[in-house]
């Protein structure tokens, strides 16, 4: 597969989109930090690293959706940025999979693109 690289933290989304309904989920996973979280689930213990993104998407990886990401606030400080962003995930028949209004912090990778570092889709969670 191709290697997608976010140019810009608002790219991420996208780059995912894209590998998502390739099926590709080496594509899905470069485009988070090797020390990610992803809180799917608020209220659940979070998915870590690089293994815990593939276990987070095995579920949409067949169904090879679509997410649509509107990105309304984007901050930039050195290689750390922080995003806030309503979006969607669309079937392939057009329904409406899941929907909501994220917080995520994006670092630098290697590769000089930008990955995910903290994935909130529904909002950080609450204090412990």
């Amino acid at each position: 597969m191709t290697q997608r690289i976010a140019y810009k933290p608002r790219e991420i989304a996208d780059c995912v989109s894209a590998a998502l309904q390739a099926g590709d989920m080496d594509g899905v996973v470069a485009m988070f930090h090797p020390d990610c979280q992803i809180y799917f689930a608020p209220d659940q213990p979070p998915e870590v690293g690089l293994d815990g993104v593939a276990r987070a998407f095995a579920d949409f990886i067949t169904l090879r959706p679509k997410v649509e990401s509107a990105v309304f606030s984007e901050v930039v400080i050195g290689d750390t940025a922080l995003l806030r962003a309503n979006w969607r995930v669309v079937a392939p028949d057009g329904s409406i999979m899941a929907e909501g209004q994220s917080t995520e912090v994006a670092k630098r990778l290697q590769n000089g693109g930008w990955g995910y570092l903290i994935d909130c889709p529904n909002g950080p969670p609450p204090l412990a």
